[in-house]
């Protein structure tokens, strides 16, 4: 209750004044709906984080500690034993993971750059508007994509066989000799299928976010004189630059997940072997030779490479956006 005083008549009460909501209590309450709310949107997704990733990561790391080990002759079931850290030290010291993680190395250094600069280039010229029907040109460009990676792996299988493929008689009739699944050709024809995949999966990406450019922006570019191509690349691409770092980062993480192609390359050439990359060894050891704290102990470092990988560029992009500004 609060009194109004008038002057010259000091000390009486002309008047009351309602009471006011708390302000301590309003922001309580809207913190609380807040809180709440945040609650209910994250549930879902925190559910199934938990159920599809953590659990079976904290599951992973436990079986690498263990191993079976098997009396005599390794008849009847084994006996599950602690063993601390000697599946990490047997998968670190294994030449055929060293191998398989140079495998996947080289295929990193040229799938990742080939699908960045390939989907920027063709989005760029998607919107140049240089070439029409563009909508028909971008579903062209997807619809490799939709085609599952392992038909497409079967496909491009097909094409790679020798005494099969048509492109190699045709390379043939023009005494030209190809081997694409020889010793030195048989990690880029696993790339060349991975890109006729990505490629415009990617290109949409960027396509999407160079639409969202503000007009404004080129229109200046254009009255100082920038032509078509100075535009594209110091005015547009520097904008989408946290498109392309994020482009950069998943295709990095598909590339260590490589699996598809050379396990079905592994059936028709002897240069893909059944340890070729990081994944292959993985199933290897666990569905092969039965050994999953080896398996276990393999998918841990896999993780940790991909996690302190992503965590490398993330950091890089930061700097260079702090750097910019």
């Amino acid at each position: 209750m609060s009194t109004v005083i008038t002057p010259g008549k000091r000390g009486k009460r002309t008047g009351t004044a309602p009471p006011a909501a708390s302000p301590v209590r309003t922001r309580r309450a809207g913190r609380r709906q807040q809180t709440l709310a945040t609650v209910a949107l994250l549930a879902p997704f925190t559910a199934l984080l938990v159920a599809v990733f953590l659990v079976p990561v904290g599951y992973a790391i436990g079986l690498s500690f263990f191993s079976e080990d098997h009396d005599g002759l390794g008849f009847g079931g084994g006996e599950t034993v602690f063993t601390g850290l000697r599946s990490y030290i047997a998968v670190l010291s294994d030449p055929s993971f060293l191998a398989g993680f140079g495998s996947v190395a080289l295929y990193c250094v040229i799938f990742v750059p080939a699908v960045v600069i390939g989907a920027l280039a063709l989005a760029l010229l998607l919107d140049s508007g240089l070439i029409r029907l563009r909508r028909t040109a971008q579903m062209l460009l997807y619809l490799p994509h939709a085609v599952p990676g392992i038909i497409a792996a079967v496909i491009w299988l097909y094409l790679y066989t020798p005494g099969l493929s048509p492109v190699i008689k045709l390379f043939a009739q023009a005494d030209i000799t190809i081997d694409f699944l020889g010793l030195h050709t048989v990690l880029p024809s696993i790339v060349n299928i991975a890109l006729w995949s990505g490629l415009g999966y990617n290109m949409v990406i960027f396509y999407a976010a160079l639409q969202a450019l503000p007009r404004e922006v080129l229109e200046a570019a254009r009255i100082d004189g920038a032509g078509g191509v100075r535009t594209a690349l110091l005015v547009k691409v520097p904008i989408i630059r946290s498109s392309v770092l994020m482009v950069c980062m998943f295709s990095l993480i598909a590339a260590l997940q490589l699996f598809t192609e050379p396990m079905l390359m592994n059936q028709a050439t002897p240069m893909v072997n059944s340890r070729f990359t990081l994944n292959m060894y993985i199933y290897d050891a666990a569905f092969r030779r039965n050994n999953y704290g080896l398996a276990s102990a393999a998918s841990v470092i896999l993780l940790i490479v991909t996690c302190a990988l992503s965590y490398a560029v993330t950091r890089w992009a930061g700097r260079r956006d702090r750097s910019a500004r």
